[in-house]
């Protein structure tokens, strides 16, 4: 049996792309005009951000975000864009977006190509952590 290939023909864009988007409506707006209208259902009017997703006219679009797949997706990404907002169920694509994606230069320090002298944010259980470590040594007992 052969090993699976990766499929392109249906390839949506990755969550850091998405991230990017919903961050700045310039990176939006240079992917927009990659693609001729021409050749996007529509002709390219009619575009859904949070699921990179072309339709073929507003009622779709419209039918579309009243859909689950597309409030789940919505959810996830507004819980990260906004931290005090309710959060959906805790899925791998949420934790994976919690925190910014990994740049090209972090990923070249992991592997040993280059050394990075600074560190990732640390996470809100170690400041956690660090709270309570201080706690127990101002008041001498466990909080």
């Amino acid at each position: 049996m052969a090993p699976q290939r990766v499929k392109t023909k249906r390839m949506t864009r990755g969550l850091d792309q998405i991230y990017a988007d919903l961050r700045s409506d310039k990176h939006l707006a240079q992917y927009k005009n990659l693609k001729p209208a021409e050749d996007l259902p529509g002709l390219g009017q009619f575009y859904c951000v949070e699921c990179a997703k072309w339709f073929e006219g507003e009622h779709s679009l419209v039918q579309h975000r009243k859909g689950k797949p597309h409030r789940r997706r919505y959810g996830l990404f507004f819980s990260v864009l906004q931290p005090d907002a309710q959060t959906f169920a805790d899925s791998s694509r949420l934790r994976a977006l919690k925190d910014e994606p990994y740049t090209q230069k972090e990923a070249e320090a992991a592997t040993g190509l280059r050394t990075d002298n600074s560190s990732r944010k640390p996470s809100a259980l170690t400041n956690l952590e660090e709270k309570a470590a201080s706690m127990e040594l101002e008041t001498g007992r466990r909080p």
